[in-house]
């Protein structure tokens, strides 16, 4: 089996913590940066720290957006973390005027305005009992916006931060995940790890 993770720089993203997780669990992480390598990429990796708007923009200044949106349709294993996640919609309150990837047709929005936010620290996921690659438990998490509702065709997990809202979705080799798992501990390395191992032997 290929020990090979390709992560997208989105420019935003802190990326030294997710090649560090991938390097624990003995894979080896490399940059995809040309439409090729995210059709080529065994699993794939895309990573988001920051706004929706500069994100995108980076996705489109290296022409990635068609071969990630064919991928991510196609259920081709790839792990969208944290602004990742949120790049999978239609559209974002953070940045409106900026369209997202469309995979999930869904509007991200903001957290309400009575919490502290960004939404700093550990929280509880409670995955949809179909799930293949959740477990319930605690993740750290960083947002400020989030998306509201688990898109048909797809398995989720809610956590609650003033309400409900989705923490995970997960549709064929494809998971996002709006926590960060490479920062949550042994919980977040065995999602990792069980992601990994069974996104790994399909292309």
């Amino acid at each position: 089996m290929s020990t090979d993770v390709a992560i997208v720089p989105t420019g935003t993203a802190n990326t030294a913590s997710v090649n560090a997780a991938f390097r624990r669990l003995g894979a080896n992480p490399r940059p995809a940066v040309t439409p090729e390598d995210i059709r080529e990429a065994s699993r794939l990796v895309v990573p988001g720290v920051g706004t929706f708007g500069a994100a995108m923009e980076r996705i489109d200044q290296q022409e990635l957006r068609e071969s990630l949106v064919d991928r991510l349709e196609r259920g081709r294993p790839t792990l969208a973390i944290c602004l990742g996640m949120q790049l999978l919609a239609e559209k974002s309150d953070e940045s409106p005027h900026v369209p997202g990837l469309g995979v999930v047709p869904e509007r991200v929005t903001r957290l309400p305005q009575d919490l502290t936010v960004p939404q700093l620290g550990w929280n509880r996921v409670v995955p949809d009992v179909a799930s293949r690659f959740l477990d319930p438990g605690w993740a750290y998490f960083a947002n400020s916006y989030k998306l509201d509702d688990v898109p048909d065709g797809w398995t989720g997990a809610q956590t609650e931060y003033g309400g409900e809202f989705v923490s995970a979705i997960e549709r064929g080799d494809v998971l996002a995940c709006q926590f960060h798992p490479e920062l949550s501990g042994t919980w977040g390395a065995d999602l990792l790890r069980r992601w990994f191992d069974s996104a790994g032997g399909r292309s």
